[in-house]
This record gives structure tokens, C-alpha cells and sequence, in this order.
């Protein structure tokens, strides 16, 4: 009967072993409850750490946004210095431009220069229109005699202007004005002489003419239209002096 387990042997291991369950639980609970904490401080830190990431992202695009800021005004600035410096160049190239205009328009007052007078063209010299307008304008204003004086001083010291019928022409003119009718018929017929393809020849014949009949010279009066209208039949004068010869008949 040495083999058999008392009753007393029995109860002592069941409690034994009652004992050992009841304990396993409580050390896995414990267990658990260190590995949760665990994981939870792993988890703050993690969390800790992005957000300290975060901030640093944010202070970084916060420090960029301001360069951004900066970069853009200097941009501004840069861009309004390079329009100032647009408008002076603009300026100074008129300026520039102003002034060699100037300066080119003073120098062709000492040069000669091709121009245009009663429709023929020639060289005119420097002075030379303000000193024949000086003496048209003398005889518009009424002065014959400053007018003639103006107009010889011009046909003396520029013989070669292309002003010199037209100057001839209307020193004629100043010496009619002031009865002068042997020196005014002389100087247009230098006119007729000196220019017959001028456009002034066919009008100092004309004024000729109108001279001889004032001076009561009817048959020179008449050859000298008749000149006109077989020299210049083309012309207006032309159709002037035909209607004097009828009225000379």
C-alpha cells in the first residue's frame, strides 16, 4: 500500500499547484504593464521628436518665406534703379541727339549748302540769304534807297549766287521806286543779258517795257513786248505783254 497517495499527500500538491497557477497570472500582468509604459514613452518620444522635426521644418520655411521677402524687395529696388537708369540714358541720348542737331545746324551756317531760288538751284554761301533778305525786307518796308544800297553790296560780294537775278531783278525795282528809269531800265536789262533762261528775264523785260511806255517810248515799249512773247511765249508774262501790244495798237 506504499504506492497509493494519502489523502493528506494529495491536498498538500493540489494546493501546490493551485498556488503556482494563481501565481502566473499576476507576473504576465506585470509584464504586460512594463512593455505598455515602455511603448508609451517610446511613443512620446517619437512624438517629441517629430514635433521638435516639426518646429524645425516651420522655422526653416519661416526663415526662407523672409529671404523670399527680402529677395523680392531687392528685386523691386533693382528693378526700379535699372528704370531710372533707363529714363537718364533716355534723356542723355536726346540730349545727345539735341545737341549734335545743334551743332550740325551751326556748322551748315558756315558751309555751303545747295538750295533753291526761284526755282533754279545753286550754291548759296554762308550769310548769303540774310544778306538778301535783309534787302527784300528793306524794300517791302518802303526804304528804296537803303533797299537799292542793300541790294548792289549783295550782287558785289556774291557774284556767283544763284540770287544774283533775283537781287539784279529787284535793284531794278528800288531804282523805278525811286525814278531812277534809265539806271532801273539798265540793270533789267543786265538781267536779260546776263540770265535769258532765268525766270526773273521775261518779268525785267516785262517792267522794261512798262518803262518805255511811261516814258512815252511806245515803239520801244512795242519791240520789246514783241521780245517777250517770241522769247518767253509760254509764259505768263507772255500773255501779259500780248495784251499791252493790243492796247499799244
Amino acid at each position: 500500500m506504499s504506492h497509493r497517495f494519502s489523502p493528506l499527500r494529495l491536498a498538500a500538491a493540489a494546493c501546490v499547484a493551485g498556488a503556482a497557477f494563481v501565481a502566473l497570472p499576476a507576473h504576465a500582468g506585470l509584464f504586460d504593464d512594463d512593455q505598455a509604459r515602455q511603448a508609451i514613452l517610446d511613443l512620446r518620444a517619437k512624438t517629441d521628436n517629430l514635433s521638435s522635426q516639426l518646429s524645425a521644418a516651420q522655422r526653416t520655411i519661416l526663415d526662407q518665406s523672409n529671404r523670399l521677402d527680402q529677395l523680392n524687395q531687392q528685386v523691386a529696388t533693382l528693378r526700379g534703379q535699372n528704370e531710372d537708369m533707363a529714363n537718364q540714358l533716355a534723356t542723355l541720348q536726346k540730349q545727345q541727339k539735341d545737341y549734335y542737331t545743334d551743332l550740325d545746324t551751326r556748322l551748315k551756317k558756315f558751309e555751303p549748302q545747295q538750295q533753291t531760288v526761284d526755282g533754279v538751284q545753286g550754291t548759296v554761301q554762308p550769310g548769303e540769304t540774310d544778306s538778301f533778305n535783309a534787302a527784300s525786307q528793306l524794300f517791302r518796308s518802303g526804304d528804296f534807297n537803303k533797299a537799292a544800297s542793300a541790294f548792289r553790296s549783295f550782287i558785289s560780294k556774291y557774284p556767283q549766287s544763284p540770287y544774283q537775278p533775283t537781287a539784279q531783278y529787284w535793284l531794278g525795282n528800288a531804282l523805278y521806286a525811286m525814278k531812277d528809269y534809265k539806271g532801273s531800265t539798265a540793270t533789267w536789262q543786265n538781267v536779260v543779258k546776263n540770265y535769258p533762261q532765268h525766270p526773273r528775264a521775261p518779268e525785267a523785260l516785262l517792267a522794261i517795257a512798262n518803262n518805255q511806255i511811261e516814258q512815252g517810248q511806245k515803239a520801244a515799249a512795242k519791240r520789246t513786248l514783241e521780245q517777250i512773247v517770241s522769247q518767253y511765249g509760254s509764259s505768263d508774262v507772255a500773255q501779259t505783254a500780248q495784251s499791252k501790244l493790243s492796247q499799244l495798237k
